[in-house]
């Protein structure tokens, strides 16, 4: 097996160089990464080709060799997201407070970069650009463990990323990879806690839990998505239709996609059949409550286990409620605290929800699709946290930097 530990060490090292490279030095560095893509655009699609046909022969699911897919397009939207952190301001040595005590002391809190980032993911390759761009773009040094199932594509994005390190002059071990498909090579790294500033994990819940249960080194996990859309009885039917298959149908695989739909009582017969109708014509299995069987006959009774699970795939779990409150409670109960969305037209309904929803991302008359960093505005994202230490919701550049104290005096001492 690799050598984890003189990984995590290099990755340590190269952080005391990042920490202190200049924006423009930094921007040189993605802008090159962002060329390389581009130029290697056939090389990656070949070792992603390579992955896909070894993935099927394995048997993973439709679902999952969506998410190993790096097609042309994919290719394309990862080198826009590194442009997009390009444009981003830098958040390091950003001056958050500045207090001048009576002491005489100026004391300044400043943003520093993390350190050494730890990143275990699956599956998904273009978390290892996005992931890799964020951090870099903070002062951050990374060690990725990817999935197996996309070891040689991500091995040739981390070569094309150390590629550009050394063309700009900054240490190619800024960014390490663990190219082994042993899984003890997770463990390792959970106990490189002298080196490691923290560990993001991106993965299922499987993951996630046993990161969190194994891990020494801080961790900031990238929670489920138990994602809800309730239908007031004032909503707009047509819009309501629209954003539950988009939330439902438009990418299955991701967190941000809706697991749950929750229908007010007053419009459940009129409003379940016509959205049955869409969703069955996209091949969504539909499994609901006693209330949602009466009204739509071919859906499956959901269990209580139905109500917790993150599916990611094309299965919708259905429930009535009597008023936005069961809504909540319901949401606020079984959720994961990731991202849920209220379609009404009464504002003071909606303002309860946002308010009293517990989740990184509330809605109100949009699709939970747009829980992700670009499309807040953050560029590429490193994650969604649903946790609040130290970071919730899509985590972008300020997220993943720290801080620290300046303190200027002119000879005080403390009596």
């Amino acid at each position: 097996m690799i050598d984890v530990e003189k990984r995590a060490i290099r990755v340590r090292n190269a952080s005391r160089v990042l920490c202190n490279a200049t924006t423009t030095k930094k921007n040189a560095l993605l802008k090159m990464i962002a060329r390389q893509l581009k130029s290697e655009s056939h090389q990656i699609t070949k070792a992603n080709a390579a992955d896909l046909s070894a993935a099927r022969r394995s048997g993973l699911s439709e679902i999952l060799l969506d998410r190993l897919t790096l097609s042309e397009k994919r290719i394309t939207q990862m080198i826009a997201g590194v442009e997009d952190v390009i444009g981003l301001p830098d958040p390091v040595g950003e001056v958050l407070e500045r207090r001048k005590r009576p002491s005489g002391l100026l004391i300044e809190k400043i943003r520093v970069p993390i350190g050494a980032v730890g990143i275990i993911y699956e599956a998904r390759p273009n978390v290892t650009i996005d992931a890799t761009a964020l951090c870099l773009k903070a002062g951050n040094t990374t060690l990725l463990r990817g999935g197996s199932e996309a070891i040689r594509t991500n091995s040739r994005l981390v070569g094309i990323v150390k590629e550009a390190l050394s063309k700009v002059g900054l240490p190619t071990s800024a960014v390490e990879f663990l190219n082994t498909p042993n899984r003890k090579a997770v463990a390792e790294m959970l106990r490189q806690d002298r080196y490691l500033d923290v560990i993001i994990p991106r993965g299922s819940h499987k993951l996630i839990d046993y990161i969190r249960q194994k891990s020494s080194v801080p961790v900031i996990a990238h929670g489920e998505g138990n994602c809800h859309v309730f239908v007031d009885s004032s909503a707009n039917l047509k819009e309501a239709e629209e954003i539950v298959f988009n939330a439902k149908v438009q990418r299955p695989s991701v967190c941000n996609a809706a697991e749950k739909l929750l229908v007010h009582k007053k419009i459940a017969k009129t409003f379940l059949p016509k959205i049955a109708e869409r969703l069955r014509s996209a091949n969504v299995e539909l499994r609901g409550d006693s209330g949602t069987l009466s009204i739509i006959d071919d859906a499956m009774p959901a269990t209580e286990d139905d109500w917790y699970r993150e599916y990611l795939d094309l299965v919708l779990g259905i429930k009535i409620v009597k008023n936005v409150d069961e809504a909540i409670e319901h949401i606020n109960h079984y959720g994961s605290h990731h991202s849920d969305s209220i379609v009404t037209g009464n504002r003071r309904n909606g303002e309860k929800f946002l308010q009293e929803i517990d989740s990184a991302a509330v809605y109100i008359n949009a699709s939970t699709r747009f829980t992700d960093g670009f499309e807040f505005g953050l560029g590429a994202e490193i994650g969604i946290s649903t946790q609040k230490l130290h970071a919730r919701g899509p985590m972008g550049l300020a997220e993943l930097t720290t801080i620290k104290y300046k303190v200027h005096g002119t000879g005080q001492i403390r009596k």
